[in-house]
Formats: C-alpha cells, sequence, structure tokens
C-alpha cells in the first residue's frame, strides 16, 4: 500500500514540471489543448492552424511518446467555425469522454484521452484565462480520475477536522482500494486499468458521495472517501455499499466485461487520530485487516 506520509502525491507520478513554472499560452488562439494527465502536466497546444496531427512519430503537430499511441494517431480539422477529431485508425482508439470515437466534433471542456494521456478541449473567450482557470483546478484534482487528488484531500481533511472539533462534531473517513488490481493491467492491458478507475471513480460520484463530502485518489488505486459528520457505524454501512456497488459495477472495456472488487477500512476521529495523516493511517490499518481477512470485504 502507499506510504501515508512520504514519497511522492499520485498526480505528481507524470509531471516533468511543477505547477509553478508552466507559463501561460503566449499564441493568440480561439480554441486550444491543455495536457491534464501525462509527461507534459499542464502544457498548451494553440489550435491555431487548419489540422493539427497527433501521434506517436516526430513529425506530428503534437508528440506523444508512448507505446500505447499510433505513430498517427488522430487528427483535430478546423471546418466551418469548428473544431472535429478524427481517428486515423489508431491501434487504441482515440477516446472522447470515455467514449471511442470515430468523428467528432469537440465542445468546451471536452477531454479527448490518447494513448496515456488526457487533453482538456477549451475554447471561445479569453484562452489565457481558462488556461489559468484549469492550471488551478488541476493542482486540487487528480487528472485521470477528475476527482479531488492527495493535497486536495490533505486540506479538506484539515478543515473538516478543525471543525469537528470545534462544534464537537462526528468525521470519519473510509479508505480502498481494488483488490489484485496489477492483475487487471496484466490482463487487460493499462488502458483497460485507467478505464476502471475513471469508470468507478464516476459511478461513485453519481451515486454515492454527497455534495458535502469528499471523493479523493490517495495514490494509484487508493482511494479516500471523507464523511463529515458521520460516526464509526455508519461509516462502515457506506464502506459495505461502495463495495457492493463497486462489484456489482459491470465495467465494460470495448467488448470486454471486467469484474472488479475493492478492500475498505472506516476510521472515525478520535485524540489519537486528530490530525489528517493519523486519521488516514487509522482507516488504512482497516484497510489493511480487510486485505488480510480475504479482501473484497470491509473493516472498520
Amino acid at each position: 500500500m502507499t506510504p501515508l506520509d512520504e514519497g511522492p502525491m499520485s498526480d505528481d507520478a507524470t509531471r516533468k514540471a511543477k505547477i509553478s513554472d508552466i507559463r501561460p499560452p503566449t499564441v493568440s488562439a480561439e480554441s486550444a489543448l491543455i495536457e491534464i494527465h501525462g509527461p507534459n502536466l499542464g502544457r498548451n497546444y494553440p489550435l491555431n492552424v487548419a489540422v493539427t496531427t497527433i501521434g506517436r512519430e516526430a513529425g506530428n503537430s503534437i508528440q506523444i511518446d508512448q507505446d500505447n499511441a499510433s505513430r498517427c494517431h488522430c487528427k483535430l480539422e478546423k471546418m466551418r467555425g469548428a473544431i472535429y477529431v478524427e481517428d486515423l485508425g489508431s491501434t487504441n482508439g482515440t477516446y472522447l469522454n470515455d467514449s471511442p470515437i470515430k468523428r467528432e466534433r469537440l465542445r468546451h471542456g471536452d477531454l479527448l484521452k490518447i494513448g496515456g494521456v488526457v487533453f482538456k478541449f477549451v475554447s471561445g473567450g479569453n484562452i489565457e484565462g481558462l488556461y489559468h482557470e484549469e492550471i488551478y483546478r488541476m493542482t486540487i484534482t487528480d487528472g485521470l480520475t477528475q476527482v479531488a487528488n492527495k493535497r486536495y484531500l490533505v486540506e479538506f481533511l484539515e478543515r473538516e477536522i478543525a471543525r469537528a472539533i470545534r462544534f464537537g462534531r462526528q468525521l470519519s473517513v473510509v479508505m480502498f482500494d481494488i483488490d489484485h488490481f496489477k492483475q487487471v493491467n496484466d490482463t487487460y492491458g493499462h488502458l483497460a486499468g485507467d478505464f476502471i478507475l475513471k469508470e468507478m471513480c464516476a459511478t461513485l460520484s453519481r451515486q454515492l458521495v454527497r455534495m458535502e463530502e469528499l471523493l479523493a485518489r490517495y495514490g494509484g488505486e487508493e482511494f479516500v472517501i471523507v464523511l463529515p459528520e458521520t460516526g464509526l457505524s455508519t461509516a462502515t454501512t457506506i464502506a459495505e455499499k461502495t463495495r457492493r456497488m463497486v462489484e456489482g459495477h459491470g465495467f465494460h472495456f470495448g467488448e470486454t466485461e471486467i469484474k472488479i472488487s475493492i478492500s475498505a477500512g472506516a476510521a472515525e476521529l478520535s485524540p489519537m487520530a486528530a490530525d489528517p495523516l493519523n486519521l488516514i493511517r487509522a482507516a488504512d490499518e482497516k484497510l489493511y485487516a480487510a486485505k488480510h481477512a480475504g479482501r473484497n470485504c470491509v473493516r472498520g
């Protein structure tokens, strides 16, 4: 499991530059791609020519130096005031908002996934302003799953712990990870693994996590749900509901259905765990107990 108080955060593993080193776009453009997950995190690609090609070969307008990107993967074409993305017969496909496409029109806010890289399409208005807004969002959001990242999780917990202590409220966290996730990647490929992480987070965000709660990616396949004003008994029930929801969900990657399960641990704020890392550590110990008990179960 991921160490609790040392090592980089999950979204930092793909960074070549710090957010503070990123410079705003200097080329005027009506639309652009911003790399929100990949080796050039935060890089801006203005779309100011008729055709922009993306692929592994050096001759492309945007080069993705990854094995799971094809040599000429896809192209973006300006046509009648709009921009269309077209797959060029790539091996692993071009994904728009998690769906494989052949040719589709891009709209502001769309997410374009090519190999292991995710771009966000921004268009209209003040492109530089949109760029800065996206850079801020990247500092608190995991680029792949679009849930909160570890940095924001810790900040959120600090605020909620202070509030719980001040007003005498309960606070619990649930920590869970995907069982045998390495086998999923080894069997179906990393693109399938990425899909499962995104689909799982989208499902839980829609169907389980309430507005005042938080779902965050802690690292790799580990996630945390923060439950304000919730005691241990209810948190354990929510953890079990999460487990059942994931186990019962059909993850369809292309024509393949992949079944997964999770193990989870729940912990409640106490004088012995009155800071974010100690509270997460308490839940992590329960998660370890669930793993030791055979996986696909909950301990609280």
